[in-house]
Parts: C-alpha cells; sequence; structure tokens
C-alpha cells in the first residue's frame, strides 16, 4: 500500500489550519458583479489613505534598480531605524512584514520539546507559528477579552521557551497597560522569549504611549515587533522589523532568509519614516473614524469592544448573516469565528464617507 505524499509531512504540520486572509476587492467583484469601485473594503485594518507620498515618490525612484537583488543586510533601512528609535544597528532584524519576524522567532527558538504560551482572542499567527515549530500551546483565557497577565505569568511551564503579547491586541482591539507589562517582565523567567507585538501602536493616544523600546536594554529576553503596514500604510509591499538584544537579533538574522526584504519595501520604509506629516493625518483619520464608528454602534444598540487599533470588533448576533448582508451590500468586514468570536465580527476604520457605507448597510440590515 503506497504512503500517501501528504502523510510524510510531520503530523503537527498536516494539522495547521491556513490563515484566512481579508475577502480581496477583486474576489467579491467576481462573487457578486459589483463594480470594483462600487466595493469598500474595511476587513484588513489597511491605511484608509493608502501610502504616504514620500514612501511614493521613494518606490518611484527605485523602480530602475530592479534587476539587481536588494540589499541583504538592509543597511540603510536599519540605519534609519536604528537612528529614529535609538538602538544600535545590530538589534534589528528586518521582516517580510511583521509576521515573518513572528515565524522567525519560532523557527529560532520553538521545538517540539517546548511549550508557547498566548492569550485567548489574540492574533492568530500565534497559535500557527507555534503549530508549525510543533510546540505545545498553552492558550490562557482572556479578560474582557484582552490578556490576563498574572494568569500568563502562572502558566509559564519548564519547556516554555515563547510568550506573545500583542498590544494593542488584534482582533479585540484591548490595550495592555505599560505598568503591568513591566511587571510581568521583571517576574518572567529570562530564560524566556517575550514578543511584545506592537503593529498598532502609532494609533495610540498620546496619553498612552510609552517607550518600550528603552525596555530592550533592561530585559534582553524581550522583542519588540512593529510593521510598516498600518498606520505608514505599506501593507503590499510586506516590511516589519523587531529588535532586541544583540545575543537574540543574531540568533534572528540565523534563520532569515536572504533578501527577505525587497529593494521597494525598503526605499518606501525608509521614506514613510520620515514622513510626519503622513502619519500624523492617518492618527487624525483613525480618531477621527472610530468616534463615527463607536457613536453608530451606541445608537444601534450593538455592543462592541473599545479598540486602541484602527479597527473595532462589535457583537452582532447571527454574525455570518450580517456578513453575507454586507458583502451583498459591496461592504466586505472581518468575519471572526475562527477566534472563537462568533458572533462578532471586526470592522476597519476607513475614510469619513467609507465608514458612512458601513453603517448605512448595517442599519438596512438591523431595519433602522
Amino acid at each position: 500500500m503506497s504512503t500517501s505524499l501528504r502523510e510524510l509531512a510531520p503530523e503537527y504540520i498536516r494539522a495547521i489550519a491556513p490563515y484566512q486572509t481579508g475577502k480581496p476587492i477583486s474576489e467579491l467583484a467576481r462573487e457578486t458583479g459589483i463594480a470594483e469601485a462600487d466595493i469598500v473594503k474595511l476587513a484588513s485594518n489597511e491605511n484608509p489613505l493608502g501610502l504616504s507620498p514620500k514612501a511614493k515618490a521613494a518606490i518611484e525612484q527605485a523602480l530602475a534598480d530592479l534587476a539587481r537583488y536588494p540589499d541583504g543586510g538592509g543597511f540603510d533601512l536599519k540605519a534609519k531605524i536604528a537612528q529614529k528609535f535609538n538602538v544600535g544597528l545590530d538589534q534589528i532584524v528586518l521582516g517580510n512584514g511583521s509576521n515573518d519576524v513572528l515565524e522567525l522567532v519560532s523557527h529560532a527558538f520553538l521545538t517540539t520539546q517546548d511549550s508557547s504560551v498566548y492569550s485567548q482572542y489574540s492574533f492568530a499567527c500565534y497559535p500557527l507559528a507555534v503549530q508549525a515549530a510543533g510546540a505545545r500551546h498553552i492558550a490562557v483565557k482572556a479578560v474582557e477579552y484582552g490578556h490576563d497577565l498574572p494568569a500568563m505569568l502562572a502558566a509559564i511551564a519548564p519547556d516554555t521557551k515563547v510568550v506573545w503579547i500583542a498590544n494593542p491586541n488584534n482582533p479585540t482591539g484591548t490595550y495592555v497597560r505599560p505598568g503591568d507589562l513591566i511587571e510581568f517582565l521583571e517576574a518572567c523567567p529570562p530564560n524566556v522569549i517575550v514578543v511584545l507585538d506592537e503593529a498598532y501602536t502609532e494609533f495610540l493616544p498620546v496619553e498612552k504611549r510609552t517607550d518600550t523600546l528603552a525596555w530592550v536594554k533592561r530585559f534582553p529576553n524581550l522583542i519588540v515587533v512593529r510593521t510598516f503596514s498600518k498606520a505608514y500604510g505599506l501593507a503590499g509591499l510586506r516590511v516589519g522589523f523587531a529588535l532586541t538584544s544583540p545575543e537574540v537579533a543574531d540568533i534572528l538574522n540565523r534563520v532569515r532568509q536572504p533578501f527577505n526584504v525587497n529593494s521597494l519595501a525598503q526605499a518606501a520604509a525608509c521614506a514613510a519614516l520620515d514622513d510626519v506629516e503622513f502619519l500624523e493625518e492617518s492618527r487624525r483619520v483613525n480618531e477621527a473614524g472610530m468616534k463615527q464608528l463607536s457613536e453608530a454602534f451606541v445608537r444601534l444598540g450593538l455592543a462592541f469592544i473599545p479598540s486602541y487599533g484602527n479597527f473595532i470588533t462589535f457583537h452582532c448576533g447571527d454574525a455570518a448573516a450580517l456578513n453575507q448582508f454586507l458583502l451583498n451590500k459591496g461592504v466586505i468586514v472581518r468575519p471572526i469565528a475562527g477566534y472563537g468570536l462568533k458572533d462578532s465580527l471586526r470592522v476597519s476604520i476607513g475614510l469619513p464617507e467609507e465608514n458612512a457605507r458601513f453603517i448605512a448597510a448595517l442599519e438596512e440590515a438591523l431595519g433602522d
């Protein structure tokens, strides 16, 4: 009897349920016949302003050199990051999006003999990264849809190698106070890697911001992960980075693929870091959109989770039916049943007119 080729893969790989991305505009257009220009996508936490003008100009300038391989070490981008965030070049790890950095952590530190701790309702890529390494999952029950840090600390086992913390968290938008994070890091065993995923940190209000990057000097086991996909508007180019101790960065760079960040991404990211005006406008649009959607949910009697990201998760009963209704109206939001939130949907903050389009479709669905 011949062996199925599928059986050649380890069982823990065969058990992986692939990550479900937000539905593309083109796919909905094919399915429904709605013109792409008439579709509003509020599913993937993208920047509704697009990309920064400075980044666009840098991309256009870099086009002429695409026959060459990118700088495998990403020197210019690393130098820009080092200057902006006051870290050494040897503390930076570049990734093909921040997801790539998360995979590097798993690849470098987890084996089938290890365990990893993450929170219920946290980013789906954490359990996927753990599963891909064949490590044991320790999922800690959330409190009010957010991280229960004392419980996560208590869940750390002798074989635990990595703990994952998202702040703000996706898909719930919850926020962990800096003081609570410091207490966790102080109590965490120094031989356990702590990944602090800050993909949405640029959207935090001024009073909630703290210099988490300064913590890297104090806690060598800390990895702070950032992305250019959200506030900087470079989701399509896939570029993220990690800041950590030189020792940990050296290990991550050993498993990083050569040329994992392409030339256009490097050029655009360098320019985006300089475009302070675009970043501030992105924050302003997000704050206004958050208010617009929150007020609509209150008016419509829909419960929601107060969010510190660029999205809101709201509770709506039959989420699958509502999602299909919205799709038929040309509005794409994000089902999150895969997170265990089958009665909820997540909606990204869009431009005012995009938010209004979503609200109008929601009102129609609810009969208001």
